[in-house]
């Protein structure tokens, strides 16, 4: 019989209203990479949570390192050498990455805390996995890739052996995530039992050992990842086939709906020039700081412009802030949903509702309560929204549940432009389908989708048009039947490209 590491038997987890976890097994070699899968909302999260003494097991046997550990808190795990890396990344940006790892249990010298002693002991693990920042470096000056290795030198600092982490790669252009993989070999080799959760599937053979497959809070199987394949994988997360990764729909092209011109707005929005028509889904490619993310800003007025035109079916915008854009009908589901799309400790029904509160409310100001249930069941039901009733708290729900409450809250709208910055974020792939539906959704009605994702096989299968930028401008622009992965890279990389314009004949 193998010998595992963590063996998690018959687990059992409920929520008012909600069963998270039935009978779940689940087990961890050491020095492997197991890939924990699964839609979301199946159980992954709430099963690590448990793993890691942030829940407590409501019935089921937990084993670590063979010997049975009846009430696992966070200190018991952090004992035994359980870490966890969340997606969300939980780092002070004014502390150095030295004093970020050491927070909480700061090493001291005669009772005063001692900064030579943790920048000595962070230095040892940094050059144990060949990272090239200094301990003395603020994290609030690291690129997202860095502050990723921050947190597992964190983990690593607490001579952890069981290694969690979900979603690492969300935030990483390929070039840091082949750095990331790099690092995550190096643990394997050490003997590091890695449980990787990740939602792009493509990445999995180059690190994965084994995969776990959960669906609807139950464990459905574990298998070598050498002995299956992506359509098998995706049917056991699913509980079904899926035939088209990417749907798309053909609409006629209609009249032009948006018209940007010569906008600029800060360091990298430079002299954008785009046009959006009734019917087309626009995709914005490029690759991290290129300032896609800054261009949408700025179209929906969170950023102020310096200079340039916006024109939404012929009529010049005055926009100098959301509202502004919201009322001429321009919206937009930002990057950071938690940040800035959604009010976490709120329920689904008021986040659909708030922003909508002119569409709901009487001249007295007071909100129709039958108006808002039936806007809120409308945009639950369209985008297949997992959760027990409209008032469950949004913070409690999936990542790709939070992503979808997003977008739900714009469709009631009359909206002329739906702008989507990276929608598919840290979702699982049924989920992602039901997100590029409800785009071609929009597309049929002869609304203009605008979106932006660092995803290339996104961009290339879902958008009529491409769009490609590079250091705050646009460097190419591309029909999609005629665009390629190479042929975009190119031209993200092009600093000081001409525009290649392509006709739409």
């Amino acid at each position: 019989m193998e010998q595992y590491i963590v063996e998690l038997n018959h687990i059992n987890k409920s929520f008012p209203g909600v069963k998270a976890l039935d009978d779940v097994q689940f087990n961890l070699k050491a020095g492997e990479v197991l890939a924990l899968l699964g839609e979301n909302g199946a159980g992954k999260s709430t099963l690590m949570k448990i793993l890691s003494g942030v829940y407590t097991k409501d019935s089921g046997e937990i084993k670590i390192f063979g010997k049975v550990i009846e009430d696992l808190t966070l200190k018991k795990a952090r004992e035994l050498g359980i870490a966890i890396i969340h997606q969300e990344l939980n780092l002070c940006s004014h502390l150095t990455v030295a004093e970020n790892i050491f927070l909480g249990r700061e090493k001291t010298k005669s009772g005063i805390i001692s900064n030579s002693n943790m920048n000595n002991e962070t230095k040892k693990i940094l050059k144990r996995l060949n990272i090239d920042f200094e301990p003395t470096t603020l994290v609030g000056d690291l690129p997202v890739s860095k502050q990723q290795m921050v947190e597992i030198v964190k983990a690593l600092s607490t001579n952890a052996k069981i290694l969690i982490m979900d979603e690492p790669t969300s935030a990483l252009t390929s070039s840091e995530v082949e750095e990331l993989f790099k690092v995550i070999n190096t643990l394997k080799a050490e003997g590091c039992g890695i449980v990787y959760i990740s939602h792009r599937l493509e990445e999995l053979q180059h690190i994965v050992d084994r995969v776990t497959i959960m669906r609807d809070s139950n464990y459905i199987t574990s298998m070598n990842f050498a002995d299956t394949n992506m359509p098998e994988i995706i049917s056991h997360m699913v509980g079904r086939e899926i035939k088209e990764k990417f749907p798309r729909v053909s609409c006629k092209q209609g009249k032009k709906i948006l018209e940007v011109k010569n906008l600029n707005a800060g360091k990298l929005v430079r002299d954008i020039n785009l046009d959006l028509y009734e019917g087309e889904i626009v995709g914005i490619a490029g690759l991290m700081g290129a300032g896609r993310t800054e261009t949408t800003r700025a179209i929906f007025g969170i950023d102020s412009i310096d200079s340039g035109e916006i024109y939404l079916d012929g009529k010049k915008l005055v926009i100098k802030n959301p509202r502004d854009a919201i009322k001429a009908g321009i919206v937009l589901a930002p990057e950071d949903r938690k940040k800035d799309g959604l009010c976490t400790k709120l329920s689904v029904r008021e986040n659909i509702a708030i922003p909508n509160l002119d569409l709901l409310c009487n001249k007295l100001g007071i909100v129709n309560r039958k108006k808002e249930k039936i806007m809120v069941q409308k945009a639950v039901d369209d985008l297949k929204v997992k959760l027990a009733n409209s008032n469950t708290i949004v913070g409690t729900l999936s990542g790709g549940n939070q992503q979808k409450v997003v977008v739900g809250k714009w469709l009631a709208r009359n909206s002329r432009v739906v702008i989507f910055d990276e929608p598919t974020r840290g979702i699982d792939i049924a989920a992602k389908v039901e997100i590029y539906n409800l785009m071609n959704q929009l597309k049929q009605q002869g609304i203009g989708v605008l979106f932006v994702s660092s995803e290339m096989p996104e961009v290339l299968g879902i958008s009529d048009r491409i769009l490609v930028m590079c250091d705050g401008k646009i460097t190419g622009e591309f029909l999609t039947k005629d665009a390629t992965q190479d042929l975009i890279l190119e031209y993200a990389t092009k600093f000081e490209s001409k525009l290649q314009q392509v006709s739409n004949a």
